[in-house]
């Protein structure tokens, strides 16, 4: 019997597009802290060693101190740790492994799997793994490993794999998709003991078997994973199914938000559900905002959302979900007293904006300029310009 524990795609080196530029290094130093906490995790269980199935690092051409962080932190977690190339980092020609900046400094605890040969980890206990040698293998990796192996005769094999399975292949067409099936055969006669699977980064039991595990990403990276942050601690022999047990490690979150914004009131209510929002500097909020407000709320509602956008990991509007229309009166604009040249550019603006009302538009007992978000990019500029110059000017009466 052994326990260990077994993670995946800590994709070392990732950058994302939905980060405020500043979040980009708290994001990077808070994936190699998760990775700081999956080897307390795996300290405090007793685990003998660690695999980390695939695409340890993000690509192959990363800064040399991006490598260096990355391997003191793979030193501290203290066990044997197993490393398996993935599509991200294969074993290809320029591949990270075969780079002085981690062949130099690559820790004495830490192993890279680059063949398929047998790597005994513990009397009894061997772990097999399907290292990628390039981004297109074209075949089954894990399927190949499996179908040479020769019987157990009593040792424990914990095969490490990258990749799709098949049943979770929506195209059914990807020739290196993992055969399931031959998995599940090679199970259940004995000829191995446990799957651990790395490149989905949701944590997912494949079949409901119990003995194939993606452990999902240590860091959540997409708003579309459903179990992200986690570690598995596992226990298996070669006796019975192995008990696997998920440690949560990530501490960023995404976090989409549907309102209705139609009054003054919907405005208040949104911004005080974003201020009373906890540990916003590792959230990335998505926001789905539909209504119609008058161009007094408009920048009253996007003053308080720039200002809390500096705060967040990131913020960022779902497009295809919103649909916030601004309606712009004469008496507002009177109100403020213009003349002059900004006069004349409000005129302008609002020439736009009426070109591009919308024809469903209620009638109103003045005229409004309406702009609708579904009608292009320049009713877009239009809109946001009126309320730029709504806002400077208001703040020059005050």
């Amino acid at each position: 019997m052994v326990t260990f524990l077994h993670t995946a795609d800590w994709q070392i080196g990732m950058t994302r597009r939905w980060l405020q530029p500043e979040a980009q290094a708290r994001f990077d130093s808070d994936r190699l802290d998760a990775i700081r906490r999956a080897g307390e995790i795996a300290r405090a269980q007793g685990c003998a060693f660690v695999v980390v199935a695939g695409d340890v690092f993000e690509s192959s051409q990363l800064r040399q101190g991006t490598v260096l962080r990355a391997l003191e932190v793979m030193r501290e977690i203290e066990l044997p740790v197993y490393l398996l190339p993935g599509n991200h980092d294969p074993l290809d020609a320029i591949s990270i492994y075969r780079q002085p900046t981690f062949s130099n400094a690559c820790p004495s605890n830490v192993t890279v799997l680059d063949s398929t040969q047998s790597v005994a980890v513990a009397p009894g206990v061997e772990v097999i793994g399907a290292p990628w040698a390039g981004k297109l293998p074209g075949r089954d990796l894990v399927g190949d490993v499996v179908t040479s192996l020769p019987p157990a005769d009593g040792t424990v094999r914990i095969v490490v794999g990258h990749g799709i399975v098949d049943i979770l292949d929506p195209s059914g067409s990807n020739p290196a998709a993992i055969d399931t099936a031959s998995l599940v055969a090679a199970l259940d006669q004995g000829q191995i003991h446990y799957v651990a699977l790395g490149d989905r980064h949701s944590r997912t039991d494949v079949g409901g078997h119990g003995t194939i595990w993606y452990s999902g990403a240590v860091e959540v990276t997409d708003p579309r994973e459903e179990a992200p942050g986690d570690v598995l601690v596992v226990t298996v022999d070669s006796d019975g199914p192995p008990s696997v047990a998920h440690h949560h490690t990530g501490r960023w979150n995404f976090v989409t938000l549907r309102r209705e914004v139609a009054s003054a009131y919907d405005v208040d209510a949104l911004v005080a559900e974003l201020a009373a929002m906890t540990h916003k500097d590792t959230v990335v909020l998505k926001l789905a905002l539909q209504g119609t407000l008058d161009l007094f709320d408009y920048t009253r509602l996007h003053e308080h959302l720039d200002s809390l956008r500096t705060i967040f990991g990131g913020m960022h509007d779902w497009e295809r979900h919103t649909d916030l229309s601004v309606r712009a009166s004469e008496a507002q604009w009177s109100a403020l007293g213009l003349s002059g040249y900004v006069c004349d550019a409000a005129d302008e603006i609002k020439v736009q904006l009426a070109q591009h009302a919308s024809v469903d538009a209620p009638p109103t007992p003045e005229p409004d300029w309406f702009f609708d978000p579904h009608r292009g990019d320049d009713s877009d500029s239009a809109r946001d310009a009126l309320a730029l110059l709504y806002r400077l000017s208001s703040a020059a009466q005050r």
